[in-house]
């Protein structure tokens, strides 16, 4: 059977990084987040993980350096306020993204923090100068500059109860103030943290006040009299804090909880929310099955934000690593895992039985694990530091290998629950494991590279259902001489390859007898592949190549150039006929070995393409790089071939229809058919045919032609006006045209260019043609002037 040959590939997808730190809002409905994404929010749609809106620098409205440092979305959720790097306070509508108003905010520093009032007619900016200015929405003006704080404020905002027209701020000094906002008086001060105040909430009856801080305590406080009235100390810098409502149920809490009690979930270093009744000083809930790892410094950050929707009643928790855990308050379970940023995307695999999952390493020591259909995100946890490389076994899609920075490898299980599970822990290197490789007839070995140089290969457990056993390895080999790039098994399991920093790539045994040293790339060799029929093996290099050595003799066969940079990943694809390659120019290319063509080559990326993977029938590739983006490609080689044929098939009947209606004379039809085959020499065969009949025939024939036609007429007289033996018959053309387009029945929309493109062409003609009559009036006058003298027989 004939192997169906790769043409092009077609960008479907392309998930990419939303949230990449700083402010993070829930819209009210539940239905979307707004992300700061770099300078730009970006609204997040939670079914889809879409973007739908895009607000700030990237924006037509903006401009580009215009970096946004704090936004703010208004109760009603119908505005979005934001401030910027240029002084600039920007009103923005929620529903389009579009600027509705800006103006200088007047600090003399950056705005740190900006608040709306209950009832979204006024907001607040809070500065790293110390002051905050309220602004007046209706008129756009600054109604009062409240002073007293020190530093940059971390938290900022207006009593629930908008009678009583209360602002409340926090900065640098520690201390919790409120201003009165009609008199812009200071109105009280609530000294009891010793370090930032990281988050504040009021009571449903607004009578009091829960602090938290980095000082490892919660403070309630009697906002009339500005005095705390408990401090409790929870052991942990505290980065968020929510008020959860009255009527809540606490997970697996039997007694019946105090409805008019004060409950608060709070978050920090640990990575675990925890539910205090501040009132009675009590731990009523801590988390067991937190996902967010703790901080890995002792002054660090694993949980950034908590937010609470009431209309779905879930927590949404945001970590310092960038992703959202979305858990229901009642049970605590785990509802949604969302990735808002990857930062590198260091390796690939396609993971189940149909290719319906991938598991993703990236920047981190938590391995991403997706579902394809809506890239929803379970994390994996194990390692102690950033996994680097993945590897699935050929012969069951349900196992797999990791390998990171912690010098160890790892085996991991998907059970039938959709759980992974690890198996298997192996700790032998004394290096960072860059690349592991698995066999590719059994899953009973698998192959991993180090930077202690070492290749080693190690033998599965047979008991797969025993948590974390420790692994041995079988066999260990100095291969190189510096750091191993790459690793690969050959598709009998006889041979495995190295490739290294120094340049080779070298084939081993499987018990790691040295077969052959592959030398000629002029820079290290990144990735090493064998093809799946053929007696040959591939290798890339930081040199920009691509070479094909025999196994047999070790001889390079043919070497691939077209890359600019660095070749990081390749793969063999339509039985070992095919190269697919990604560099580090952000290129992913095609190449057909038997002709040394490059048949596709893609720019999706913005940085490195470190990442790639191909599914098992071929049709999908998804790369991943250094610009966080995860992009999926389909495979529409086939669907081109056949829309291409039925093209073909469509012209040639086209055509016979053309030559029928011209051999009947029927040139009215025959006009409209050349001009929606877009065949400007057919139309002019036509016309030419039409004035025979006179310029009347042509003005009548045009008359029964629709506008869009007359559009596309126009543009091929155009054309034909630039030759000049065609200019007549593309003069009448627009001599037939033109009062139509000046009355207006007929609009053109690129008119000016249009004329542009025809005038000089038009004058020449027309100056060609005055010469031509000035010649033939002078041999007219010639001829008059000989009469008198000429010789009569």
């Amino acid at each position: 059977m004939a192997v169906s040959m790769k043409e092009i590939y077609e960008k479907t997808s392309e998930y990419e990084a939303f949230y990449t730190g700083g402010d993070i809002q829930w819209t009210r409905d539940g239905a979307n987040f707004l992300c700061q994404c770099d300078d730009i929010i970006k609204f997040v749609d939670l079914n889809t993980l879409c973007n739908t809106i895009t607000i700030g620098a990237s924006g037509e409205d903006s401009d580009e350096n215009d970096v946004i440092y704090t936004f703010q979305l208004s109760h009603d959720n119908k505005t979005v306020v934001t401030a910027h790097k240029s002084g600039l306070i920007k009103l923005w509508d929620s529903a389009t993204g579009i600027l509705q108003k800006s103006w200088r905010s007047g600090h003399k520093g950056a705005v740190a923090k900006l608040a709306y009032d209950m009832e979204d007619i006024n907001i607040a900016s809070a500065s790293s100068d110390g002051n905050i200015r309220l602004w007046d929405l209706v008129h756009y003006t600054c109604t009062s500059s409240l002073k007293g704080a020190m530093g940059v404020f971390s938290v900022l905002k207006y009593h629930p109860d908008p009678s009583k027209q209360l602002i409340f701020g926090a900065a640098d000094d520690t201390k919790i103030r409120s201003w009165d906002a009609k008199t812009g008086k200071e109105s009280n001060i609530y000294s009891g943290h010793f370090s930032k105040v990281t988050s504040i909430q009021f009571t449903f009856d607004g009578n009091y006040m829960v602090s938290s801080g980095r000082d490892r305590v919660l403070i309630l406080w009697k906002i009339s009299e500005g005095k705390s009235i408990r401090v409790l100390p929870v052991y942990e810098c505290i980065e968020t804090m929510i008020l959860l409502p009255q009527t809540f149920k606490i997970p697996n809490f039997t007694k019946k909880v105090d409805t008019q009690g004060i409950y608060v979930a709070c978050a920090g270093e640990k990575g675990l929310i925890k539910i205090w009744n501040i009132e009675m000083s009590r731990l009523m809930y801590e988390q067991s099955n937190s996902l967010v790892s703790p901080a890995s410094d002792e002054s660090g950050l694993a949980v950034m934000h908590l937010l609470f929707n009431e209309a779905r009643n879930m927590l949404s928790v945001i970590t310092a690593d960038h992703n959202i855990i979305i858990h229901d308050l009642e049970t605590f379970n785990c509802m949604k895992q969302i990735t808002g940023f990857s930062d590198e995307v260091l390796d690939i695999i396609f993971l189940g039985n149909d290719d319906t999952h991938i598991v993703v390493a990236t920047n981190s020591r938590d391995l991403k694990y997706y579902t394809l259909d809506n890239m929803d995100c379970k994390l994996i946890k194990g390692h102690t530091d950033i996994v680097l490389a993945l590897a699935k076994f050929p012969t069951n899609k349900k196992n797999f290998i990791s390998s990171g920075k912690d010098n160890s490898v790892r085996i991991w299980k998907i059970d039938e629950l959709n759980e992974i599970k690890c198996f298997g822990v192996g700790k032998r290197h004394t290096g960072s494991v860059g690349a592991v490789c698995t066999s590719q007839i059994t899953c009973s070995f698998f192959t991993s590279v180090s930077q202690d140089n070492c290749l080693k290969v190690w033998a599965v457990p047979m008991n797969t259902d025993q948590i974390e056993q420790t692994l041995q390895s079988s066999h260990t080999e100095l291969a190189h001489n510096m750091d191993i790039n790459c690793v690969a098994v050959s598709p009998n399991d006889k041979i495995v390859g190295t490739g290294s920093q120094d340049k080779t790539a070298k084939l081993w045994t499987e018990d790691l007898t040295m077969l052959g040293t592959l030398k000629g790339h002029r820079r290290g060799v990144w990735c090493v592949k064998f093809s799946p029929v053929d007696q040959v093996v591939l290798t890339s290099s930081a040199d920009s190549s691509i070479k094909l050595w025999s196994i047999a003799d070790l001889s390079c066969l043919k070497t691939f150039e077209g890359h600019e940079s660095s070749v990081l990943k390749i793969e063999f694809l339509s039985k070992g006929q095919q190269i697919l390659s990604t560099g580090a120019d952000g290129l992913l290319k095609l190449w057909t070995i038997k002709t040394s063509e490059c048949k596709m080559s893609l720019d999706n990326h913005d940085g490195k393409v470190w990442s790639l993977a191909v599914s098992n029938n071929e049709s999908l590739v998804i790369t991943g790089g250094s610009d966080s983006k995860l992009v999926t490609l389909k495979d529409v080689s086939a669907e081109r071939r056949e829309k291409m044929l039925k093209e073909r098939e469509e012209l040639i009947l086209q055509e016979q229809e053309l030559m029928n209606l011209l051999h009947d004379k029927k040139l009215v039809k025959a006009l409209k058919l050349a001009i929606r085959m877009d065949r400007p020499l057919h139309v002019l065969k036509i016309v030419n045919e039409v004035l025979k009949f006179g310029s009347d025939k042509l003005s009548q024939t045009l008359k029964e032609i629709n506008n869009t036609q007359k559009e596309t007429l126009l543009k091929f007289a155009a054309e034909w006006n630039t030759n000049t033996k065609n200019c007549h018959a593309a003069q009448l053309v627009f001599n037939i045209l033109a009062p139509e387009i000046i009355s207006g029945q007929l609009q053109v929309p690129s008119l000016a260019r249009f004329i542009e493109g025809a005038l000089p062409y038009t004058e020449r003609h027309f100056e060609r043609l005055t010469n031509l009559l000035q010649d033939l009036n002078f041999i007219s006058y010639t001829v008059n002037c000989m009469q008198p003298h000429c010789i009569k027989n």
